[in-house]
């Protein structure tokens, strides 16, 4: 199972001049394993398509059903990918937490975790810089690791 991050608050990373970069990501509950797509323009159905082609190419090679966990944000429902999501329906199924309830979705701690590690106690003059510490970190989260399974955990 895959835990999506996609809110109606999108993670965002800014740097000083209030730029900002924004990225889909989803954790595998298993092992902790993370996965991410980098969105330097807006959150919508077809950024959100290209992540869940992508999320799927990774999380389906074992040939096991994957589900993933996604909150009520508009683009998650969208018309554009209807027919994609209804023809993956049996090895790749979404499934909805109930609406307004960000604190259930446990993709918000491994948020919170990257901005903590990433850009707490820093200045960043270039957005590149931003960008550069968060996709270091994620690349170490890349590969199955514990501390994502676990802030990840339901319970």
């Amino acid at each position: 199972m895959w835990i999506a991050p996609e809110t109606t608050d999108p993670v965002m990373f800014h740097q000083s001049t209030r730029k900002s970069v924004g990225y889909f990501g989803a954790v595998r509950l298993r092992d902790g394993k993370f996965t991410h797509l980098r969105e330097d323009q807006k959150f919508n159905a077809v950024t959100f398509l290209v992540f869940l082609k992508q999320l799927k190419q990774i999380a389906c090679r074992s040939g096991r059903r994957v589900v993933v966990i996604l909150d009520n944000a508009r683009y998650h429902h969208g018309k554009l990918h209807k027919d994609w999501r209804a023809l993956h329906c049996e090895q790749f199924q979404l499934r909805y937490l109930p609406h307004y309830s960000p604190e259930l979705n446990p993709i918000e701690r491994v948020w919170k975790l990257a901005r903590r590690k990433c850009l707490h106690n820093g200045h960043f003059e270039e957005l590149s810089q931003v960008t550069d510490a968060v996709e270091n970190q994620f690349t170490t989260w890349h590969n199955p690791n514990q501390p994502l399974r676990q802030l990840s955990a339901i319970t």
